[in-house]
This record gives structure tokens, C-alpha cells and sequence, in this order.
């Protein structure tokens, strides 16, 4: 097994390649949610009529605006999650402490779970794993340099794959398995990529929801680099899934109910799409009529990372315990 310095000495190594080029991440957001209705009291009369005073009506909370920097963090909080995945798959060690602390010092949260995965038998896979990993790396590093002292530390991240796991969460409420029964993405290269699958759509379409917010056109001309790269992996993942459905069609059933969840749990109406079309052909590009990919909001990306199937607002949950860290409760929230 590579031990953890030997791992990051060999993603630090692939990603120098493309440090040049990868200048930032996609991010979750779509918009200022806003975070409660207006609460007004009726107004109350005693029994001398209208002259008696009446309370103040209760102010609506005013969203505090979304800026650059809650973005990047917002950002930075998904980088840890799939960073995380990534680097205990090919490596079985987990980010070093100095990329999970706060920009100010402050220690950065536990990880559950993560293990190595047998990549033996299917070298491919396991070099497809290696590169996606090299990639997540330099964007939590880039995102930390780019946020200096004002990067939050790396909250509660839960990547376990036992009966008490978000992903054997995930993979019941998706009916991928059945409620008594386990997924674990670390047990096979097919298993690896129904958890990656499960991550890298929800990518795309956060961080081209939220590039109409920033509001820096170096981050905005970066975004669409980033987010074109961000694409490939995901479409390297359904590709990959679909090619080895063929043989297996249990796979291409599996990521069609990791789809259909994902569209429950968003609340966002049915958008999301599975690696088959209408007519059962290959579905490797997950876009609207006009071939364009679409988008989700914090909110909607809170809900997926929560595995929110309460219908209830939601504060953390599922891939995040205790929630993502991030200055501006607007984007640290999952609503119905």
C-alpha cells in the first residue's frame, strides 16, 4: 500500500501538470436564499377600540449578500468531500492537516470512513481515479491559497461505505440496495464509480449555477475552464459506467435510481438524467434540449449532500453531519 506522504508526493506530481490551468472550482450556489417569511403580528385591540397601541410588526430577515469569498468557501467545502473520496480510494490516507485547518489555524473536522480500492483488476479505472484525485487536490489547494486567511476549515465529512454510512444511506434511499442491506463504493472499481457518479453530476450543475454570481471576472473566466474540466470527469465516469452496463445492466439500473434520488432530493423538478435516453440508447451528456447543462442552487446541492428526504429545513446530514462551513448561513442550508 502507498503510504500517505508517498500519495500526496504522487498527486502533488500529476497535478503540476495542470496547476497553469486549473484556476478554480465549481461551486454550489444559484442564488441569495432567502432564509424566512416575513413573520407580521396582527394588530390587537382591547376593549376601547382602535386607539389602543399596536406592536411593531416583526422586520423580515435581510439575506446577507452572497460574495466571492462565500462562493470560494462554499467551493472549498465540496473540494473537501470529493478530495476526501478521491485520495482514500487510490491511496487509502486521507488530505494532511495543513490542507484541512482553517486559513486562521483553526483544526479542520473528522473524517468516517474511506478506504483503498482494489484497483488490481482494472488498472484503467484505477488510472482514471489517480488523474480525478490529482485534480480535487489542486483545487482544494488553490482554493485555500485563493482564500488565504479567510478559508474554512475542512467541516465533518462522513464517506463511510458501512451500514451506518451516508453512502449506504444514499444508496437505500436511491433503492440500490435494499434497507437492510450495505454499499460500499471502496469494495470494487463498479462500486467506486456509482459513488463518484453520484458526485460529479451534482459538480457540473452547482458550479454552473453559481457562476452568474461571481462577480470577479478572473474567477468568471476561470469557472468556464474549471467547469469545462469538471465536465470531463463527469463524463468520464458515465461513459465508463455505461460501457461496463453493457455487459452489467445492473450498473446502468443502479445510476438511473442514483439519478431519480438525486431529482427527489433536489426538489427541483425532473432534471436529472441517467446514462440511458428515452429511446435506450447511450445518454452521456446530461443536458436540456439545446444540449445545455443545467443548473442547480445551494439549496438544491445542500439537499443532495444532507440526503434531505425529510421535506424539512435541514442544517446537515448525510456527507456532512454537522453541515458545511461556511460565514453566510445562506449557503450553509438545505430547505424543502
Amino acid at each position: 500500500m502507498i503510504d500517505h506522504r508517498q500519495a500526496l508526493d504522487i498527486l502533488a506530481a500529476s497535478d503540476a501538470r495542470r496547476a497553469a490551468r486549473r484556476q478554480f472550482l465549481k461551486v454550489a450556489g444559484g442564488g441569495t436564499l432567502a432564509l424566512g417569511g416575513a413573520t407580521l403580528l396582527a394588530g390587537c385591540f382591547d376593549s376601547e377600540g382602535d386607539d389602543a397601541p399596536r406592536p411593531t410588526p416583526t422586520p423580515t430577515p435581510t439575506p446577507a449578500a452572497v460574495t466571492d469569498v462565500d462562493i470560494l468557501n462554499l467551493a472549498l467545502n465540496l473540494e473537501y468531500l470529493e478530495a476526501q473520496y478521491y485520495a482514500y480510494a487510490v491511496s487509502g490516507a486521507g488530505l494532511p492537516a495543513n490542507l484541512t485547518a482553517s486559513g486562521s489555524g483553526t483544526a479542520g473536522g473528522t473524517v468516517t470512513g474511506g478506504a483503498p480500492v482494489n484497483f488490481r483488476n482494472d488498472p484503467l479505472v484505477g488510472a482514471y481515479a489517480r488523474e480525478i484525485a490529482a485534480d480535487e487536490l489542486a483545487h482544494v489547494v488553490f482554493l485555500r491559497q485563493a482564500l488565504g486567511g479567510s478559508a474554512i476549515a475542512m467541516p465533518n465529512i462522513n464517506i463511510s461505505g458501512d451500514a451506518s454510512g451516508a453512502f449506504t444511506a444514499a444508496a437505500r434511499a436511491a433503492g440500490v440496495v435494499q434497507a437492510n442491506e450495505t454499499f460500499n463504493p471502496y469494495s470494487s472499481p463498479e462500486n467506486f464509480l456509482l459513488g463518484a457518479y453520484l458526485f460529479e453530476d451534482v459538480g457540473v450543475t452547482a458550479y454552473k449555477g453559481a457562476a452568474p454570481l461571481l462577480s470577479s471576472k478572473l474567477f468568471l473566466e476561470a469557472a468556464a475552464g474549471i467547469l469545462a474540466a469538471e465536465a470531463y470527469h463527469a463524463g468520464l465516469v458515465r461513459t465508463v459506467l455505461y460501457a461496463k452496463g453493457v455487459a452489467t445492466p445492473a450498473l446502468i439500473t443502479a445510476a438511473g435510481r442514483i439519478s431519480d434520488a438525486r431529482d427527489q432530493l433536489d426538489q427541483g423538478g425532473d432534471t436529472d438524467e441517467g446514462l440511458t435516453s428515452a429511446s435506450g440508447g447511450a445518454n452521456l451528456v446530461p443536458a436540456n434540449a439545446d444540449a445545455i447543462a443545467y443548473s442547480r442552487n445551494s439549496q438544491q446541492v445542500h439537499n443532495i449532500v444532507y440526503l434531505n428526504t425529510t421535506g424539512a429545513n435541514r442544517t446537515g446530514g448525510g456527507f456532512f453531519p454537522n453541515g458545511t462551513n461556511n460565514g453566510n448561513p445562506t449557503l450553509r442550508v438545505g430547505l424543502p
